[in-house]
């Protein structure tokens, strides 16, 4: 692999490397209490099986906590695990306690669905449950992430004078650092502007919808991150040099900072806000990830790769392609509240967490747990990403049809087979994908309770 194409980082070996695997194991509990409540989701809006449970209520609840674990914590708490191997050594006091906070508050918010009176509230981004605990836990999650975006900015590893390819992913991390700041003073900015009167849903819904486009920028400069990390495990030669890679991330950048302008243009209690948002991420999210992935689309079609370490991140790659491709095309598709927009969110999503999995899979062995199922871990993505190409194309089908988003059982008024199958499809897609999400979690969890390669070595001596 030559300078210009080796888009990694070496794990350090000092208390960065236990930071590290800190991070990942919130990362792990995370996407393993979702894909619990993501079950129940499934089950309770499929026909026919919705309308035995008893517990349809709990719905809304369950919503609320697997969009926070599988979106929020997830991918956040990811980002702390590639910052805390990119920072420069330092005083790790904050970092800790930023891990610590995240990780009690992550706790907190798995707990709040099962307290008396804890009702749900579906905002867009960050849905909440109105109850003390719930906020506490999210007050916690927050604060534990404030901390870790502000250690990785004083920490911050420099790109270097001459832009490798090494530099330009360090220069990937900084902006996703960067952009998580950004959010950050977003969610204060809508704080401090929404008017008294304000209550319920309305207040929810301004007060995460600035910060909430602007942390899929965060997400986004992450998932390029990691799909030029599984191009150099894949061993793709990119048609670009490192110095245009670092452009297509300065754009995402450049969108990112676009976004306090239109707190100093508009109130946020205005349309115009609300609208120049979304303008903002359907087409500042199109030119921050387009040329990157038209690039390693070229890549892929003149390498299939040899072994199987390539197969495995070639496999999470050109999945995590194709289902963000496919949530993005989605998203011009939208024209109302129907089950359309949770098809848009799903495919993007699902394409930041395939390539957070297949970098996961690549960083496990250098960190001293090699992987117990390397073959399944190549199948593991194309299980995953084709489950939820189900559970979207039905979500897709369903929203030409008018069924409403955010609702369930008799409520979803499944009174039409194009209803019935279109929804149908959704819950076979959905549990095709809980059974791609089981597989991650058990090579990840296996690997991690395997035993390392010196002791392996030592038992062997014996």
């Amino acid at each position: 692999m030559t300078t210009d194409q080796d888009y990694s980082l070496e794990v350090p070996t000092d208390s960065r490397r236990l930071l590290a695997l800190g991070w990942l194991w919130l990362c792990v509990l995370a996407l393993l209490v979702a894909g619990v409540f993501s079950l129940l989701l499934v089950v309770s809006r499929t026909p026919y099986v919705s309308e035995i449970i008893p517990w349809i209520g709990f719905f809304h609840s369950a919503l609320v906590v697997h969009v926070d674990l599988s979106v929020l914590v997830w991918s956040l708490a990811f980002g702390g695990f590639l910052w805390s191997l990119n920072q420069r050594p330092g005083t790790a006091i904050l970092a800790w306690a930023a891990l610590a906070l995240a990780g009690a508050g992550a706790l907190v918010i798995t707990a709040s669905p099962f307290v008396r009176d804890a009702q749900p509230l579906m905002s867009n981004y960050v849905p909440v449950l109105q109850h003390p605990l719930f906020f506490s836990g999210l007050f916690m999650f927050a604060l534990g992430f404030s901390l870790l975006v502000l250690n990785s900015m004083i920490f911050m590893a420099p790109v270097g004078p001459w832009v490798s390819a090494r530099g330009a992913l360090r220069f990937g991390l900084n902006t996703a650092s960067v952009s998580a700041a950004v959010a950050m003073i977003c969610f204060v900015w809508s704080y401090l502007q929404i008017p008294d009167y304000l209550m319920g849903r309305s207040f929810f819904e301004l007060l995460f919808w600035g910060g909430g486009h602007v942390l899929q920028f965060t997400y986004t400069l992450l998932m390029l991150v990691c799909w030029l990390w599984l191009c150099r495990e894949a061993g793709l030669q990119l048609p670009v040099t490192p110095r245009v890679v670092l452009l297509i991330l300065f754009v995402g950048l450049a969108c990112v900072f676009v976004s306090p302008l239109f707190y100093l243009a508009y109130p946020i209690t205005a349309p115009e806000h609300v609208k120049l948002f979304t303008w903002l991420m359907r087409w500042g999210g199109s030119l921050g990830t387009l040329p990157l992935a038209v690039a390693i689309i070229v890549a892929l079609l003149r390498y299939g790769g040899q072994n199987q370490q390539e197969w495995q991140a070639r496999s999470a790659l050109q999945c995590s392609l194709f289902l963000f491709g496919i949530g993005g095309l989605i998203g011009f598709l939208i024209s109302g509240s129907d089950v359309t927009i949770p098809a848009h969110y799903h495919g993007s999503i699902v394409g930041v967490t395939l390539a957070m999995m297949g970098v996961c899979y690549v960083l496990l062995p250098q960190l001293g747990f090699p992987l117990r199922n390397p073959k399944m871990a190549i199948w593991q993505p194309i299980i995953y990403s084709g489950g939820q190409l189900m559970h979207v194309g039905g979500l897709v089908w369903s929203g030409g049809y008018g069924v409403q988003r955010k609702v369930a059982g008799a409520e979803q008024a499944l009174n039409s087979i194009e209803r019935v199958l279109g929804m149908g499809l959704m819950g076979l897609g959905g549990l095709v994908s809980s059974i791609g999400g089981l597989l991650f979690l058990i090579i990840v969890l296996r690997a991690l309770a395997g035993v390392k390669p010196d002791a392996q070595q030592a038992e062997s001596g014996q």
